[in-house]
């Protein structure tokens, strides 16, 4: 089975105020499967937020190769770069991301929009999408109607419009209680098992990485660890 994410011999240098660079990520071979549910640990500064980003195709390697469902990410230009992002990936962060002045059913339907799906069928979609993560129910609510779990479950329900193989997730459970974080995990959960979604999860939460069947660390731009979940 070729590989959802490859990447070979990665890495970013960022400039230096005075001059220079410094590295954030060094020289990182890494191979995700489809289907794969992944937990990214490591300190604050050891580049996971970086690779993640590389990942989303929201930043560009300084070196190495990073190919995504088969295509050379690198060799993209900005369009095509665009379109493999909205059609490929889902995003859910810590903090929802929500249009506030907009309705959680807008809100969803956002990345059809992108996509040119016409209004009526967005809506039909995106409300199938709230269905499905309990919140049918609220389709005419503002994000700050809703609580945290809430917006975070509309965060994935955004995440999922376009039916991508692949969801970033960068510590979505910061912000939310142990109870909701569980709810939210087994939601993800659930997705990856009933739906074949590979996810890919950055937390400090050892109790959220256990969810995860593979972890991999980081320290220092490098990969320490890469194997079962033991915690």
């Amino acid at each position: 089975m070729e590989p959802l994410i490859q990447v070979t011999g990665l890495g970013k240098d960022y400039p230096l105020a005075g001059g220079g660079l410094t590295p954030v990520l060094r020289d990182l071979d890494l191979s995700i499967a489809p289907g794969e549910f992944v937990a990214i640990m490591g300190p604050s500064g050891s580049g996971k937020s970086t690779f993640m980003n590389i990942l989303g195709c929201l930043d560009t390697p300084s070196a190495g190769a990073y190919h995504l469902a088969g295509q050379p990410v690198a060799k993209l230009d900005p369009d095509r770069l665009a379109e493999l992002r909205n059609r490929h990936i889902g995003f859910v962060f810590q903090g929802f991301n929500l249009l506030q002045r907009s309705s959680i059913l807008d809100n969803v339907g956002l990345p059809l929009l992108y996509a040119g799906i016409a209004k009526a069928e967005r809506r039909r979609r995106a409300q199938a999408l709230l269905e499905q993560v309990g919140l049918g129910h609220r389709a005419d609510a503002r994000p700050n109607q809703l609580s945290g779990g809430q917006q975070q479950r509309v965060a994935i329900a955004r995440a999922l419009a376009n039916q991508p193989p692949l969801i970033l997730a960068d510590e979505p459970t910061g912000n939310l209680d142990t109870q909701t974080s569980n709810e939210i995990m087994a939601l993800f959960s659930r997705l990856n098992a009933e739906r074949g979604i590979t996810l890919i999860l950055v937390t400090h939460e050892p109790d959220i990485a256990r969810y995860a069947r593979r972890l991999v660390r980081f320290k220092d731009g490098h990969i320490v660890h890469d194997g079962e979940v033991r915690l």
